[in-house]
């Protein structure tokens, strides 16, 4: 096990955050300026080639370039401001789809408290200790006649009434008392194929626009209830 401050990593998830770290930067840099990430892409295939480096320290240096994501954004002034919403559900499961609602939970750097990942290799790193989606945009789903629920596609946190064009790689979500820092996009895979008509689970990829789900860093850990606040900070 590799300690990272509070954080922790087996090999395997050490191994995992190096192969997909350029995946990781060019989520940060989807729709964003042109060439804003280029120097942190080039770093990123670097760490992920340099396969002779020792493994805890190139995952070192993998954290602090996924740390330099924020400030890369910060420096453009592309942080969004402070928005108020809500927490619309919480789920968890023993793993897989769908997870079930509950009414509060406590959130440590690992996670939410009774969720587990049927698979480790493409879930489960800290940096993706939690999933956040947006109830509108789920409900926007339904209205378009998709057998969707709140809770169905794996998201732990459902948020309602922030803008979803808002919550990307960089930005900061305060739920309850947990905040979090947005990592990734989530890639919906075929297990998520039943929740949409034609069976078409890449509906809710970002490229799509704002519609996927996100990955998110548990910055400081706390407890969250269903109806807590949540906000975006910048």
């Amino acid at each position: 096990m590799m300690h990272l401050g509070p954080w922790r990593f087996t090999n395997e998830d050490a191994r995992r955050t190096l192969e997909v770290l350029p995946e990781v930067v060019e989520h940060a840099a989807w729709a964003r300026p042109e060439g804003m990430f280029d120097p942190l892409k080039a770093t990123a295939r670097k760490l992920q080639r340099d396969a002779h480096g020792d493994l805890e320290t190139r995952l070192g240096a993998a954290w602090e370039l996924m740390a330099s994501i924020r400030p890369t954004i910060a420096a453009e002034g592309l942080l969004p401001p402070t928005t108020p919403g809500t927490v619309s559900g919480l789920f968890v499961s023993n793993g897989g789809v769908p997870k079930h609602a509950i009414s509060a939970a406590e959130v440590s750097f690992d996670g939410m408290a009774g969720d587990r990942q049927a698979t480790r290799r493409h879930h489960g790193r800290p940096w993706q200790a939690l999933c956040l989606w947006s109830t509108d945009v789920v409900t926007a789903f339904q209205r378009g006649g998709h057998p969707i629920d709140l809770g169905a596609a794996g998201e732990n946190i459902s948020i309602s009434d922030i803008d979803w064009n808002q919550v990307r790689p960089g930005v900061r979500v305060r739920v309850g008392s947990v905040l979090a820092e947005v990592s990734t996009y989530s890639i919906p895979c075929r297990n998520n194929a039943r929740w949409f008509t034609d069976g078409r689970f890449d509906t809710m990829h970002h490229h799509h626009g704002p519609v996927s789900r996100v990955y998110a860093t548990v910055l400081e850990p706390g407890v969250v209830a269903v109806g807590d606040a949540s906000t975006l900070e910048p």
